[in-house]
């Protein structure tokens, strides 16, 4: 099907698979979400595509983290991953109407097409025109949408076709089919999930660089320097208004020391955050002989080198949607490293 543009050519020429060789991983569902982080909503062109960006999810990121050394958060504890795929609106009656025929027309007009795939854009075209359907419900434009499969393009193949066995189907304004993935408020939590972005990791440390075998040292975060992020994921076409908001919350640090001769302190290495969102605790003068809640010893020297100390934070992870909705979703976290001289010495003094 090569040379074959228009989304509406490609939907009708794979179905043509999915109807003749029942092929799973063929694209069902039309065009895919178009992601955002705007809130555009009028329809036009992308490249060669048709698509309404009234039915793309769009995300509202400026409450998320930012600057340099902000990254994505890891699954933390769990198998659980983003929705690979789901069914959402996708086109108005007239939209579908006009890209299906378009699609039929240039496949059953080329020569070079097989005769099982026109035959099968024509079965397909009929089952919408003069069938299940009719005339593409066009009589109701006003009334419901035409949903399809989205597939999220950051999930793994064989994932993310998982929805592409259901063809289009209609739903009315309002309504809520009952079909497995139909799009939610927590479905669009996981995909906020996917867009958190959380600051990198440094702590404080003293002594600060360099540092003495058989030495504590002191490891901590001030307050303020870490604070709630959250993604608001919506979806909004006529009849389908919802929207969902996760937010990764800062709850521990978790040292590293980068080599097994080393105590951590706790011994867990796990330093929960304090009520005033500080964690650990600034090393003051006099404090020498004492154990400090959040650090290091280290048992050996790092001879020429250095050891690389992994501090990283784990975030705990709530949604709120339409309707009241809301739950906890998986912890995530996300560390950096940073390079610890030790020196050997025979005495200290502080």
């Amino acid at each position: 099907m090569q040379g074959l543009k228009r989304r509406g050519v490609v939907v009708v020429g794979l179905l043509a698979a999915v109807l003749l060789a029942s092929a799973q991983n063929a694209f069902a569902g039309g065009p895919t979400d178009k992601s955002s982080t705007d809130t555009e909503t009028d329809t036009g062109l992308d490249g060669d595509d048709l698509y309404a960006k009234a039915t793309a999810i769009s995300y509202d990121t400026s409450k998320n983290g930012s600057g340099s050394s902000v990254g994505s958060v890891t699954v933390s504890g769990s198998d659980w991953t983003p929705p690979a795929c789901w069914y959402a609106p996708q086109w108005t009656a007239e939209q579908f109407a006009k890209e299906t025929e378009a699609g039929y027309k240039e496949i059953s007009g080329d020569a070079n097409q097989p005769a099982h795939a026109r035959s099968a854009s024509y079965e397909f075209r009929q089952m919408y025109k003069d069938g299940e359907y009719k005339n593409y419900n066009l009589d109701k434009q006003d009334e419901g949408m035409w949903w399809g499969a989205v597939e999220n393009p950051n999930a793994p193949i064989l994932q993310r076709t998982a929805c592409n066995s259901k063809l289009p189907f209609w739903v009315e304004d309002g309504d809520t089919p009952d079909v497995e993935n139909a799009i939610t408020p927590e479905i669009l939590a996981g995909l906020a999930y996917e867009q958190i972005k959380v600051p990198g990791t440094e702590v404080t440390l003293s002594p600060a660089g360099i540092t003495k075998v058989n030495l504590p040292t002191w490891a901590w975060l001030e307050k303020g320097e870490f604070q709630p992020v959250s993604v608001t994921a919506s979806l909004n076409t006529p009849g389908l208004n919802i929207q969902a908001t996760t937010t990764a919350t800062p709850v521990a640090l978790k040292l590293e020391p980068g080599t097994g001769d080393a105590t951590t302190f706790p011994g867990s290495g796990e330093c929960r955050i304090n009520d005033d969102e500080s964690i650990g605790e600034p090393y003051a003068k006099g404090k020498a002989d004492e154990t400090p809640p959040c650090g290091i010893t280290y048992l050996r020297s790092s001879g020429d080198g250095t050891y690389k100390l992994r501090a990283t934070i784990t975030w705990d992870i709530t949604w709120t949607g339409t309707g009241g909705a809301g739950g906890d979703l998986p912890d995530g976290t996300f560390g950096n490293d940073q390079e610890v001289t030790v020196q050997e010495v025979q005495s200290v003094n502080r």
